[in-house]
């Protein structure tokens, strides 16, 4: 993966997005090898907080064949992201336990593992999804947005004249 990127970021392709690129090609290197089960290890915070190493890696394999240096500064991004990725994981695991819960005792007859499952699927509903994933009518589901706002799992917020229903909880933990 490491050599890979070098490569692919030594050549340089597109005008615009390379770096996003290589970054998507890394997971796709690890899933293809089975070193990943899921595509679920994004390099590019760690990268961008070390911007400036990150290019003197580069520029040092260029210059001085540096591998050493640059497959360290790699795997401590690896290591690094996936230790931050798992806590999140769990975090999330966490935070739908406690939704459960709370959705079981303060609505118990709006709770299905659905709804759940909806709530954290993005971090974000509208009306119209709701409507789609569960089949109710648009009345039946404003009531549903409605009292998981009143209970405060969802914030309402409207953009243009589309109603957003974010669930602030979890934007928290993956921005955190």
């Amino acid at each position: 993966m490491v050599v890979l990127h070098y490569q692919f970021e030594s050549i340089h392709p597109f005008y615009d997005g390379n770096g996003r690129t290589g970054r998507i090609l890394n997971l796709l290197h690890l899933v293809l090898h089975g070193l990943l089960d899921l595509p679920a290890l994004n390099l590019s915070r760690y990268i961008v907080r070390h911007k400036a190493d990150y290019y003197r890696g580069l520029r040092a394999v260029r210059e001085s064949a540096a591998w050493e240096e640059w497959v360290m500064f790699m795997l401590r991004a690896v290591e690094e992201t996936s230790v931050e990725t798992i806590g999140k994981i769990r975090g999330i695991r966490s935070l739908m336990q406690e939704t459960k819960q709370r959705l079981r005792r303060d609505l118990p007859k709006l709770y299905s593992q659905d709804l759940l499952n909806s709530l954290f699927r993005h971090p974000y509903t509208k009306i119209e999804f709701i409507e789609r994933d569960f089949d109710v009518s648009r009345p039946t589901t404003m009531r549903y947005l409605a009292q998981l706002e009143k209970a405060g799992l969802v914030r309402k917020t409207k953009r243009g004249r589309t109603n957003f229903y974010i669930n602030e909880a979890l934007i928290s933990l993956l921005g955190g």
